[in-house]
């Protein structure tokens, strides 16, 4: 068992001093009161033996890894194979005032058209003659919202949001357009060399618990009426799911390099970016920015929001079995710890922001501590310093990660970092 890295390593408290204001009721945000916890160790197998070599992780120790978590926390998704069917609603045309140009595709799932789909956006730049990497992220209310170009399909799916973000009884309206552009800086990426392909988080799956009688789940559960098991997925499963069916678009568009799909998520669908890049190797790199309990911050510590307090909000992100371990997180077979192990040796990008404590930051950066030794394993310079960042200076290695000024969100600056790395890892140092 690995120690317990948060009684052994003391790490600066100033971030935590920063004002909080939505904590719930009954949560903790006392560092000093965080349990005492020891976390599995990924390089002992379970049958007790210690991994010694990249081999034996690769072929046994990953794969036991894997299946604890589609068990007892994400859930596992269903064995059938869905017929997939492209539609380009429209092809590269001009955008961005002639520095990118913007395609649009419709992935339906199912022969029926009224079947789920997703409707992907991509952008990429105009001028590149080689194929573009990529970043690849769910949006929460839309594709329209992540730039006012008029040109960008509305979506119609059911969304969370509310009149101020130009959604209207949970249906977006045009006055939407551009309002999470802020979390979407286009040109700085466009003029960084990379493409940046998105879809809305609720063409997979509506953000509401309904027994998942919508969205994806609906599409194989209608085939057996068999009560649903205690490991069957749930919508943070099916999001990352659509993730990879994007993934199997991009790799058939030859203007998209398949090689260097970086896919990333902020808060809840940072969880969604971490489980997509564990469960499918062909993303070449993954970022999680604020994505907290379920995503990367470790559940034994108890900090923020609890396994208990994500399973009581949010009943249908996870598995059932994961609400087993409400108030018995140690309890866990694993911890989040062993999901950033299991993206080894690809570069992982892991940030924080000082405001957010409901995210828990320092338990962001633990995991990414916790999961060293099996970059290092795998022959990669993990991550360099046991010392957390102080806010605002990142850190980059194979493994990166940052503690931003600032509340819950995904700003320019982190992207700056996240194109840093990425450059870093792709050798496109031209690109800065």
């Amino acid at each position: 068992m690995l120690a317990n890295i948060a009684q052994n390593t003391f790490y600066p408290l100033v971030f935590l001093m920063t004002t909080f204001p939505a904590l719930a009721i009954g949560q903790n945000d006392d560092e000093h009161k965080v349990p005492a916890y020891q976390l599995p160790d990924p390089l002992i197998t379970e049958n007790k033996d210690p991994v010694t070599s990249a081999k034996q992780w690769t072929t046994q120790r990953r794969d036991e890894i894997l299946e604890l978590f589609r068990k007892e926390v994400y859930g596992r998704l269903p064995a059938e194979h869905i017929f997939t069917k492209y539609l380009i609603t429209e092809d590269w045309s001009a955008a961005l005032d002639g520095k990118a140009v913007r395609k649009q595709v419709t992935i339906q799932f199912g022969e029926d058209p009224s079947s789920p789909k997703i409707n992907l956006l991509i952008y990429r730049p105009a001028e590149q003659r080689h194929a573009a990497p990529i970043f690849l992220a769910l949006n929460f209310l839309g594709n329209q919202t992540i730039h006012p170009d008029p040109e960008i399909h509305l979506s119609q799916n059911w969304t969370i949001g509310g009149e101020n973000e130009g959604i209207i009884e949970h249906q977006a309206t045009i006055a939407s357009r551009g309002k999470k552009a802020s979390r979407w800086p286009l040109e700085e990426i466009i003029h960084r060399g990379y493409a940046v392909a998105t879809a809305h988080c609720g063409d997979l799956d509506p953000d509401f618990d309904d027994g998942f009688k919508n969205g994806v789940h609906a599409l194989f559960s209608q085939k057996n009426h068999q009560p649903r098991s205690k490991d069957a997925w749930g919508t943070i499963a099916a999001w990352s799911w659509g993730l990879s069916r994007i993934m199997d678009y991009l790799e058939r568009d030859p203007t998209i390099d398949q090689a260097c799909v970086t896919v990333m998520g902020h808060s809840r669908l940072g969880k969604t970016a971490l489980w997509a890049g564990a469960q499918d190797e062909r993303f070449a790199a993954v970022i999680s920015n604020n994505s907290g309990c379920g995503g990367a911050a470790l559940s034994r510590r108890q900090f923020g929001e609890t396994v208990e307090a994500i399973n009581t909000n949010f009943p249908h992100w996870f598995c059932q079995n994961f609400k087993k371990y409400n108030r018995h997180e140690a309890d866990l077979p694993v911890d989040q710890h062993m999901l950033l192990a299991l993206l080894a040796p690809r570069p992982v990008y892991v940030a924080s922001a000082t405001e957010d404590l409901w995210a828990d930051p320092r338990g962001e950066f633990l995991a990414i501590l916790a999961a060293d030794p099996v970059y290092k394993l795998l022959g990669t310079p993990g991550f360099p310093s046991p010392n957390m960042p102080v806010a605002d200076q990142p850190v980059h290695a194979t493994m990166g990660y940052h503690l931003r000024t600032g509340p819950h969100d995904i700003t320019l600056y982190d992207w700056q970092q996240y194109l840093d790395f990425v450059d870093r890892h792709f050798q496109r140092a031209e690109n800065k």
